[in-house]
C-alpha cells in the first residue's frame, strides 16, 4: 500500500529548524509520494478542545488524534485574523511581506500572484492530485468579477487541481458555492450581483427589514439577508445557488470524503478547511442544544463529528494506517463577532483562550497560538511537544519529506517536530496581528510599542496595543499578566534588536486600528 499522508490541520502551526541532527527525519525515498491532507478549523481557541484542557466542552475525534499523535503547546498561526493565516499556510511567506494580506471582503482580486510558490503548486509538479474543499477567503478574480461565468484567476490557478469553495466567508456574499471557479447550481436566467459597496434598489437589508431576520446581528453584519441571516455585504439574485447553512458541515464533509474515495489510487494533496467556529454559528438540528454552551459550543461539536466521519472514510478506504494528519486553526478565538447568539452569555465556566491572553485580532497569545496536532497511527509515537512551530513552515517541511526540497520562502523545514523526532522548533518568529507584529524568541515574547485601544468593546479583546513596550517569559507566564520590559531591560534590549533585525525598521508603518465589520 502506498505511503499516505494526511495534514490534519485543524488547527494548524508549525515551525521548526532544518538540523542535520540524527533525530531528524529524512526525506522519503519512496518512489511512490505519500498522500497529504490538511484539516484547518476557523476561530477555534487554544483551550477550545478537551485534549487542551476544555471541560465545558467534550471533542473525543479530536482528543484521540491528540492521544495518539503529538500534541503541540507552543503551536501558531502566522496572524490572528484568517485572510493572513491561509495566506501564509499555502504559500510559506509572512503575510506582512504583502500589504494585501488583510482581512477580504468577498469581492477582493486574488491575494496570491500566479506566479508564486505554494504549497499544492509545489505537490503538484511532484506528482501529487491536489484539491481544497471549504474556506477560501484569499480573494477571487481580478477585481471586477462576473459570477455567472467563471470566476478566474482562483485557487485553480495558484495549484489546486479541484476546488470546492465558499468566496470569503459564511457571514459574507456570495452565499454560494463555487466549484472550479463555478457558481454551483447557478440559473443564469437569475443573474448573482454583488457589491460592497451600496445595496440593489428594491433589496431588503438587515436595517430596512428586520423583521425577516431569525439571527440577530450586533455589529458590521447588516447588508443583505440570506436564510434570514445578515451578512457583510450586497447580493442580488442567484436564489437556486445559495447555500443552506445548517447543512453546510454536512455538504463539506461529504466533498472532502468524495475527494478521499475519488483520488485514493493515486497521491494526493486535499486541503480541507472547515467553516466552525466561525460566525454565523449555524449547527446542523443534530447538534444545536447539545454543548449548553450556545451556537458556538455546538458548531465545535459538530466540527469534531465532521473530523470523526472523515477519519472513518480514511480508514474504510485502507489509508488511515500510511496518513500523517496535522490538526490546527487559522487564529485564535471571538465570542462576539457580529452576532447575538448567546457565546458570551452561555460561556459558563468555558475558557477558549485556555489561559492565554486576548484572542482573534490580538497580537497577544491567544490570537496566534493555537491547537495543533500531528497524527500517523504506526509511524508517530504519541506525546506532548513544546518545539515553537507555525504552519507557514509546512512547505519547507513537506518538500523535504517527499525529497524534494523547496527553500524559496520563509518557511523552514520543522519535519522534526512534526514527526516527532526531536523537541527542537524555531529558534524565532515573527507573528502578525492587523499589521501589528511581534518577536517569540526561545521563551520569550516582545511586543514593540503601539497606538490604539487596547480593549476593543465591540469583540470583547484586547488586542495589545500600548504606548510601551512589552516584554513576557512564556515558560513562567502564559497568560501575560507581568510586563518584564522594566525590569530586564538586558532582554529587553536584546529582543528588540533581534525584531528589527528580522522584521525591519518599517515594522510600524501602516499600522492602523482594528475595524471590526
Amino acid at each position: 500500500m502506498r505511503k499516505s499522508i494526511i495534514l490534519f490541520i485543524t488547527l494548524m502551526t508549525l515551525s521548526c529548524n532544518s538540523s542535520h541532527k540524527k533525530d531528524v527525519a529524512e526525506p522519503s525515498t519512496n518512489s511512490i509520494k505519500p498522500n497529504i491532507v490538511v484539516i484547518y478549523l476557523d476561530d477555534l481557541g487554544y483551550g477550545d478542545l478537551s485534549s487542551y484542557g476544555a471541560t465545558g466542552l467534550q471533542t473525543p475525534n479530536i482528543f484521540a488524534l491528540a492521544k495518539d499523535g503529538i500534541k503541540f503547546t507552543n503551536a501558531y498561526a502566522s496572524s490572528a485574523t484568517c485572510t493572513p493565516s491561509r495566506y501564509a499556510l499555502l504559500t510559506g511567506v509572512y503575510p506582512w511581506r504583502n500589504k494585501k494580506a488583510k482581512i477580504l471582503p468577498g469581492t477582493a482580486p486574488l491575494l496570491i500572484s500566479t506566479e508564486q510558490q505554494t504549497l499544492p503548486k509545489f505537490l503538484k509538479k511532484q506528482g501529487y492530485q491536489t484539491g481544497i474543499v471549504g474556506k477560501w477567503h484569499l480573494g477571487l478574480g481580478t477585481g471586477i468579477v462576473n459570477w455567472n461565468e467563471r470566476v478566474s484567476p482562483g485557487p485553480n490557478e495558484v495549484g489546486f487541481e479541484e476546488s470546492y469553495i465558499l468566496a470569503a466567508t459564511q457571514d459574507r456574499v456570495p452565499t454560494v458555492y463555487i466549484e472550479n471557479g463555478n457558481v454551483v447550481g447557478l440559473d443564469k436566467n437569475d443573474p448573482i450581483q454583488v457589491s460592497y459597496e451600496e445595496n440593489f434598489d428594491g433589496e431588503p437589508t438587515a436595517i430596512s427589514n428586520p423583521e425577516m431576520l431569525s439571527m440577530k446581528w450586533h455589529h458590521g453584519h447588516n447588508n443583505s439577508i440570506v436564510n434570514g441571516i445578515p451578512r457583510i455585504g450586497y447580493m442580488k439574485g442567484g436564489e437556486s445557488a445559495k447555500w443552506s447553512d445548517i447543512d453546510m458541515a454536512d455538504h463539506f464533509l461529504q466533498k472532502a470524503q468524495t475527494y478521499v474515495k475519488s483520488h485514493k489510487e493515486k497521491p494526493f494533496f486535499l486541503y480541507y478547511a472547515m467553516q466552525q467556529p466561525h460566525v454565523p454559528r449555524t449547527p446542523h438540528p443534530r447538534f444545536s442544544g447539545r454543548s449548553g454552551l450556545g451556537p458556538r459550543g455546538d458548531v465545535i461539536l459538530e466540527a469534531d463529528w465532521c473530523i470523526g466521519e472523515f477519519i472513518k472514510t480514511l480508514e474504510t478506504e485502507g489509508l488511515l494506517e500510511n496518513t500523517l494528519i496535522i490538526f490546527s486553526s487559522d487564529n485564535g478565538p471571538v465570542l462576539n463577532d457580529g452576532y447575538y447568539d448567546d457565546a458570551v452569555e452561555k460561556l459558563g465556566d468555558h475558557d477558549p483562550k485556555g489561559g492565554l491572553r486576548g484572542g482573534k485580532y490580538s497580537i497577544f497569545e491567544a490570537g496566534t497560538r493555537v491547537p495543533f496536532i500531528t497524527y500517523w497511527k504506526g509511524k508517530i509515537e504519541p506525546g506532548v511537544s513544546d518545539a515553537i512551530v507555525c504552519q507557514m513552515d509546512l512547505l519547507a517541511s513537506l518538500s523535504t519529506l517527499i525529497g524534494a526540497e523547496d527553500t524559496s520562502t520563509d518557511s523552514k523545514n520543522i519535519l522534526n517536530a512534526l514527526l516527532g523526532t526531536s523537541q527542537k522548533g524555531r529558534d524565532h518568529l515573527i507573528i502578525e496581528a492587523t499589521g501589528k507584529t511581534a518577536l517569540r524568541s526561545g521563551d520569550w515574547l516582545y511586543i514593540p510599542a503601539y497606538d490604539g485601544k487596547n480593549f476593543r468593546e465591540e469583540v470583547g479583546i484586547e488586542v495589545g496595543n500600548f504606548p510601551f513596550e512589552q516584554l513576557y517569559n512564556l515558560m513562567e507566564d502564559k497568560g501575560q499578566t507581568n510586563n518584564l520590559a522594566n525590569s530586564n531591560l538586558e532582554k529587553l534590549a536584546e529582543m528588540n534588536t533581534l525584531f528589527i533585525e528580522l522584521r525591519g525598521k518599517d515594522y510600524n508603518k501602516g499600522v492602523k486600528e482594528v475595524i471590526f465589520q
